[in-house]
Order: C-alpha cells, then sequence, then structure tokens
C-alpha cells in the first residue's frame, strides 16, 4: 500500500499556484470588480525550511490537506455553508455512504494530478448515493445522463447501468471534468458549471458578456438558476470539510487505505451464488454493485464485481473451483412454434450469443420440441432487494390512491398516459423509475397511483363483464363515470368489452344503496 505523506508548517499545507491570471480564462472565481485572487496551481510545493513529515491515515484529512479552491465572500457560498453547519448529521450520512468508495475516487483523481475538491461533487451530485435518480433523469453517484454516459464509454441495458457502477462511473465523470476542463479554458469554476448545465451554455454566457462589455468570471455570468447554486454549493462544501473541527462537523474516519477490489469475473454469475462465494449476503454485495439491474451480472459484461478487499481473495478461489455452468440456475424451455433464438433471447432478457453458447447450437437454428438451457433467478425476487423490480416495489409501497398497471401501446408517450390519468408526467415517471422524457417501449407495463372522490365507504370492486354488458350500462349500475371506468382500467372507448373480462371499480357504496 502507497504511504501518503503531506508536509505541513506552521500546521498549515502550503500550496502555491503558478497559472495565468487572465480573467477569460484562468481566474478561479473573484468578479470582475474586486480584487483577483491567486488562481490554483494542481502541484503541490513546500515553501518553507521548516517541514514535518506527517502520515495520514483517513481519507477526510488527506482531503482536508490537499483543498485550496479559493472561497469567496458570495452570498450562496455563505448560505450554503450555514446549510452544511446547521444540518451536520447530513455530512455524517454521506460520510457513512461513501466510505467504501472514497479512497478509490481519492486515488483516482491524484493519479490524474486534478484538483482535489472534485472528489466531494458526489456529494453535491446524489449525497453519495449511488442509486440516486434526479428529476433530470440523470443516475448513480455522479448524476450522469444516458446521452453524456454513452458519449463517455458507460454501457447501459436491462441487465447493467454503467452510471451507477462507482468505478465504472468515477472514471467517466474524470474523463467528462478533464474534457470540460479544456474546453473552458483551463477554469475549473467554469468546468464545474458545464458538468452542471453542459458547456454550450457555459461558453455561451461567457460569450454574452464579452460582447456586452461584462465580467467573464463565474459570478458574474448569466447562468440557470440550479447551475449559479450548484458552484456555490461546492466551495461551501469544501470549506466546511476542510475546516471541519472549526464548524463542529464530525465526518467519521476512513481509513485510507483500499476498501473495495474490483474482480474480474470471466462470465455471468447469480449474484446470490456470488455473495455466498464472497461469505456476504446478496444485500451486501449489491450495495457494492449498484450498477447490476437484476438478479445476476450481464450476461456480455462487463463481468467485474466490487467486492471487500479482505473477501476478494477468498471470492476468488471458491469462484475457481465452480464450474462455468454451475454460476447460474437453468431452466429448461421447450421450443414452440414461431419460436426464434431472438425473440426466446427477447423474452428472458438475454442474449442470442449465450443462448448459443450454452446450448451448443452452431448458427440460428432450433427445432420445435426441443428444449433450451435458459438462465433463471436462483432466489425468490425478494431476496435480490437491490434489483431495480425489488426498489420499484419498495417506492410504490403506502401510496395514496389506488393502483392501476397500464401497458404501454403504440403512439403512447408519458405525457399522454399522465395526462389521461390525471396525474403529473413527473409523478409517472418516479412511479416507474424512470425520467419523464424517456421514450416509451410498446408492451412496458407502467404502475399508476390515481386518487378518487372516496368516503368510508368507498371500496375497490371487482367486476365480471356479463353477456350484454357495456362501459355505460356497468358505469350506469354502479354510479361511476365511464370516463374513470376506462381511465381506471387503461381502456379505450372504442374497444368493446367481453364477456368473462374483469374490470376495476372504485365504488362508493353509499351512491349503490341510494
Amino acid at each position: 500500500m502507497r504511504i501518503h505523506t503531506f508536509f505541513i508548517a506552521g500546521g498549515l499545507a502550503l500550496l502555491s499556484g503558478c497559472q495565468s491570471l487572465t480573467q477569460t480564462t484562468t481566474d478561479l472565481s473573484t468578479p470582475s470588480k474586486k480584487p483577483v485572487q491567486p488562481a490554483i496551481s494542481l502541484t503541490k510545493v513546500a515553501q518553507t525550511s521548516t517541514l514535518k513529515a506527517v502520515e495520514v491515515n483517513d481519507v477526510w484529512q488527506r482531503i482536508r490537506l490537499g483543498l485550496h479552491f479559493p472561497i469567496p465572500d458570495q452570498k450562496l457560498v455563505n448560505q450554503y455553508r450555514q446549510w452544511y453547519i446547521k444540518h451536520p448529521q447530513h455530512l455524517e450520512r454521506v460520510s457513512q455512504r461513501a466510505e467504501p468508495f472514497l479512497y478509490m475516487i481519492v486515488e483516482e483523481i491524484e493519479k490524474r494530478d486534478l484538483p482535489i475538491e472534485l472528489a466531494l461533487l458526489p456529494i453535491v451530485e446524489s449525497a453519495f448515493d449511488p442509486f440516486a435518480y434526479s428529476h433530470g433523469a440523470a443516475s448513480g453517484l455522479w448524476q450522469f445522463t444516458a446521452p453524456m454516459a454513452k458519449y463517455f464509454g458507460l454501457k447501459m441495458n436491462w441487465w447493467y447501468d454503467g452510471r451507477r457502477d462507482v468505478p465504472a462511473a468515477t472514471v467517466a465523470a474524470l474523463d467528462m471534468l478533464e474534457y470540460l476542463y479544456k474546453k473552458t479554458n483551463g477554469n475549473w469554476l467554469y468546468a464545474m458549471a458545464a458538468y452542471n448545465t453542459g458547456e454550450g451554455r457555459v461558453l455561451n454566457a461567457i460569450n454574452n458578456n464579452k460582447k456586452q462589455g461584462k465580467g467573464t468570471d463565474f459570478w458574474s455570468l448569466d447562468l440557470p438558476t440550479e447551475t449559479e447554486r450548484y458552484v456555490p454549493q461546492m466551495l461551501a462544501l469544501a470549506d466546511v470539510i476542510k475546516h471541519a473541527d472549526k464548524y463542529g462537523i464530525k465526518l467519521m474516519p476512513i481509513k485510507n487505505k483500499p476498501l473495495i477490489q474490483v474482480v474480474d469475473i470471466g462470465g455471468q454469475i447469480d449474484l446470490a451464488l456470488a455473495a455466498e462465494l464472497a461469505n456476504m449476503t446478496t444485500s451486501e454485495l449489491h450495495k457494492l454493485n449498484p450498477g447490476y439491474n437484476r438478479w445476476s451480472t450481464a450476461p456480455n459484461g462487463p463481468h467485474n464485481l466490487v467486492l471487500p478487499v479482505n473477501k476478494a481473495s477468498e471470492f476468488a478461489l471458491a469462484l475457481s473451483n465452480t464450474p462455468s455452468d454451475e454460476r447460474l440456475n437453468w431452466e429448461r424451455y421447450k421450443i414452440k412454434s414461431g419460436d426464434s433464438l431472438g425473440l426466446i433471447a427477447q423474452r428472458y432478457h438475454t442474449s442470442v450469443s449465450a443462448l448459443r453458447v450454452v446450448n451448443d447450437i452452431p448458427d440460428n437454428t432450433i427445432v420445435i420440441g426441443k428444449h433450451l438451457l435458459i438462465p433463471v433467478a436462483a432466489k425468490s425476487p425478494e431476496q435480490y432487494a437491490y434489483s431495480t423490480t425489488q426498489r420499484k416495489l419498495l417506492k410504490q409501497k403506502n401510496k395514496q390512491g389506488n393502483k392501476v398497471n397500464y401497458t404501454v401501446k403504440s403512439g403512447d408517450s408519458i405525457w399522454e398516459i399522465a395526462k389521461r390519468y390525471k396525474v403529473s408526467t413527473s409523478q409517472l415517471a418516479s412511479w416507474n423509475n424512470m425520467s419523464s422524457t424517456d421514450i416509451l417501449n410498446i408492451g412496458t407495463r407502467l404502475t399508476i397511483w390515481i386518487n378518487t372522490k372516496s368516503s368510508a365507504l368507498t371500496r375497490t370492486v371487482n367486476y365480471t363483464v356479463k353477456q350484454g354488458d357495456s362501459l355505460a350500462r356497468i358505469a350506469t349500475k354502479f354510479k361511476i363515470s365511464v370516463t374513470d371506468l376506462v381511465r381506471w382500467n387503461a381502456l379505450e372507448k372504442s374497444k368493446y368489452i367481453q364477456p368473462g373480462q374483469t374490470l376495476k371499480l372504485f365504488v362508493d357504496m353509499n351512491n349503490v344503496r341510494a
């Protein structure tokens, strides 16, 4: 393990800068009408002959010694500083969540010779919650949107979301920040603002101010409100972390050594089995590997698992003694007329190539009546508590209103469905772990919670359609509207109902008895 030693003079780590003070490029934060503060250097330089070597055992202390962005006396910076001071429990929770990953993030930042302040971005972005999902369709510790994630090399599919894979997303986020730093002419405040709102908006704001003869430092720019708050929050956080003792903030110490290790597993494996091999619970393993959406790793990779460093060797040995065909549970599927490898793979959310390898099929030819081996979960769904499905179910518990399951049809959009059920697009997206701008796939099942005018005697009635029934006749019988009947059951007015069909009704029994 690398031992980290800092040189302390007079109780403070000394940093010096040598960047240009050109205001439109490398100045950091100071408004043009105020004295210019020294720009930031990424090189640590001892400036005194009286030096004392200190070994750092806590990652937070390691971060404190490296923080060197100037903290301006700005209203929003001061407001956010006060918020963190008044809510110390927030940073206590963050420190607990950060424990497995913070050392790895700091190592990657220092390896690239980037400002250590960037290690604090996940606090602002997600409060160090790798499962975080924002209203703007950003996901993971570093809050990547899907387009940016793809651009910086992260995979996303039914099995896996690289935005939540902490090691992979960290590399992608730092790649993106380095890119933005270059695009914004070596200004870290610009780069962080661009990380939040996009480089185009930041560069346009700079150019607009230039044309109007205004200052072009960050504080002078006209940016979206969220971005104007984002950078001050980051700077306030850096100040609070650096002077935690002064502000009465207690951060749980995090050992300044590797706590996790990325292990190459070579292929797909059931997470429950992997947890057993590592002598962990499935939930403990999944919390370290939040990028996996389902009950196993992805069939087409990445074939990596994050494990506690003290369990990696034990796991690797157990895995080497587990044949590849025993790393998944298998179901025998009888091929039917109309089947193809593509359709079967799609139905079971696997790949054609995986089916061919497992079943020793040289091409895409399959025979009706023959059987295929298909991977399925070894445990009950509840055992995979951090899978997308289980997290969605947990989110929907204790919802107010009545639940409707809606199957997406051709031509549907989130806006149209939300309007039909009289809910907001943000509600609909939240209930289904998606963004309000996502494109819907035909056949996708959505959960919708609808409010009904209820009394103490409102009851849910499952009504079986009888011969001669119509929507109007049923609505009249139960004193409800046809519109509600259609809405509750995801029907179309132009479609006929069939005898034997079950409809869900929310009926005020007072009206029926009247």
